[in-house]
């Protein structure tokens, strides 16, 4: 009975500790992050923003590689964008997929939308090597 009882409070502690701290979610250590940073130019209506950025959103509904999309406007107090004002992030399982992403016709599709009202474009892709949440 005791063993039993012991048994039971282990399970119950266990059970409430999986409450108590969100799981990590587990980056595959071959994931590739790509993130676009775009300076449109001086006369880049919003509308036509809104066009590009909804563009960019379509292009993981045409590319098959592409498995996540993360996008917003800079809101950063630091002062350092450089007049970056939009950040994309793709994520890729694998560089051989990022690889397959870069001259896909969709993409290529996409830089012809987005290139005439690009003033500024940085691209920096990563993968993930550490760090204490990082799954490794």
């Amino acid at each position: 009975m005791k063993q039993t009882l012991t048994l039971l409070t282990v399970a119950f502690l266990l059970s409430v500790s999986a409450f108590a701290k969100p799981p990590v979610k587990k980056m595959k250590s071959t994931s590739v992050q790509h993130i676009v940073l775009f300076k449109f130019k001086a006369d880049a209506t919003p509308e036509k923003i809104k066009e590009i950025v909804a563009a960019f959103e379509a292009l993981p509904s045409k590319i098959s590689q592409i498995k996540d999309l993360k996008w917003g406007t800079n809101n950063s107090p630091e002062n350092h964008a450089h007049g970056l004002t939009h950040a994309f992030i793709l994520t890729f399982d694998s560089e051989k997929d990022r690889d397959a992403y870069l001259p896909h016709p969709a993409h290529a599709a996409f830089g012809k939308v987005v290139g005439p009202w690009i003033d500024e474009i940085t691209v920096v892709d990563f993968t993930n090597q550490g760090g204490p949440r990082s799954g490794k």
